[in-house]
């Protein structure tokens, strides 16, 4: 089913608008359609086309928010087992083939500020990050429908798209300044870009990509989260939020309870994708933080590789009480995992369906709703 534009924001914002909203919000892993397509599955099932997942039509600004470095990416090595490349931030990556994986860096452009110095200007405002004639275009399409959606620069992501992981988790300590320096540049951007669209069109959903935590917790704690990260995110909600903007989410993997607090304390007021491997429980956390805290996902992937009673009993679980009447987009905590018979992803759709009271699935084009 299709959501209207105002629809989504209000759910999403906690109000009960009379439905509930289930989706299937990354799709499945590389290799899972032909696993699909032996056990019979037809082509609308394996494009997801067939389960009639709820969406909401979704569209850009017009500006540029993130990183410019000029720099094309270039192969240097290819082999049968592998690629390597340099990419857009000037890093020798590594992809692996033949598996779902994300390349893995092997380099980083910047270790001390004086590196982060020489590649300031990649984030700097110019005005030509924004094309007015293009946010005009978004701006009709808002009006007819779509929800207006940004991908502002992570707190934790960009600083670690640069240094690298370990390098980033010491600087919070030896380079504080150069970390300060680079969150208020991401920051002065977006308030300039904010300034060019005052007036134009609202943005309606602020995206953060983080994936800043693992199976065991965040790789910044709370005391970096409120000295690095929450002064940043207040910049860029603030502003925005006072232009109209109502939604600011947040995207990170693993275990993010330890930072709940904090990220609640900075604006963002929607997190997914909510691993329960990783011991986030959209029960527990709705039952805590009530309308202050709205998710996305929530439901274990791996339960579908179990028995059906194996999903109903998580559905039963996950689909009731708080987790109802505004605020939640009921679906999978990430990708479908290899593996998943069909046969238990139709019951899981089927049951979900039920439980929520929706009708029952029609075809319909699948849309990724991972925003």
């Amino acid at each position: 089913m299709v959501w209207s534009r105002e629809e989504y924001i209000a759910h999403m914002c906690g109000e009960n608008v009379g439905k509930e909203m289930f989706c299937e919000l990354f799709g499945p892993l590389i290799g899972l359609g032909e696993e699909w397509k032996a056990q019979g599955a037809t082509a609308a099932e394996i494009d997801l086309s067939a389960f009639g997942w709820d969406n909401v039509p979704q569209c850009g600004c017009g500006a540029q928010f993130g990183m410019r470095s000029g720099l094309q990416p270039k192969v240097l090595e290819d082999t049968a087992a592998y690629q390597i490349t340099m990419d857009g931030y000037g890093r020798k990556v590594k992809l692996m083939k033949h598996v779902g994986t994300l390349p893995l860096p092997l380099d980083y452009p910047v270790k001390c500020m004086d590196d982060w110095l020489q590649i300031k200007h990649w984030y700097t405002f110019s005005e030509d990050r924004v094309n007015m004639d293009e946010v005009r275009e978004m701006k009709k399409r808002q009006d007819e429908g779509s929800l207006v959606v940004i991908n502002a620069l992570g707190g934790f992501a960009e600083p670690r798209n640069l240094l690298g992981d370990e390098t980033l988790c010491m600087a919070y300590y030896d380079e504080p300044e150069m970390i300060a320096d680079m969150l208020d540049t991401f920051a002065d951007t977006a308030e300039k870009i904010f300034e060019r669209l005052h007036g134009v069109l609202v943005i309606d959903d602020i995206h953060i990509h983080e994936d800043m935590a693992g199976k065991s917790g965040p790789l910044a704690g709370p005391s970096q989260y409120r000295e690095f990260m929450t002064p940043y995110y207040r910049r860029i909600w603030d502003n925005a939020s006072a232009q109209g903007t109502k939604l600011f989410s947040q995207d990170s993997d693993g275990n993010m309870n330890s930072l709940i607090d904090e990220v609640l304390g900075s604006g963002i007021n929607i997190m997914f994708p909510f691993e329960p491997g990783s011991d986030m429980d959209m029960v527990k956390s709705r039952t805590k933080y009530g309308g202050r805290l709205h998710i996305k996902g929530g439901i274990d992937k791996y339960t579908l590789l179990g028995t059906k009673e194996d999903i109903r009993r998580e559905l039963e679980y996950k689909m009731t009480g708080p987790t109802r009447g505004g605020g939640v987009v009921f679906g999978l905590d990430h990708r479908i995992p290899n593996g998943v018979p069909i046969e238990n992803y139709r019951y899981y759709v089927k049951l979900g369906r039920e439980l929520l009271g929706l009708p029952p699935a029609q075809n319909a084009p699948h849309v990724r709703m991972a925003f």
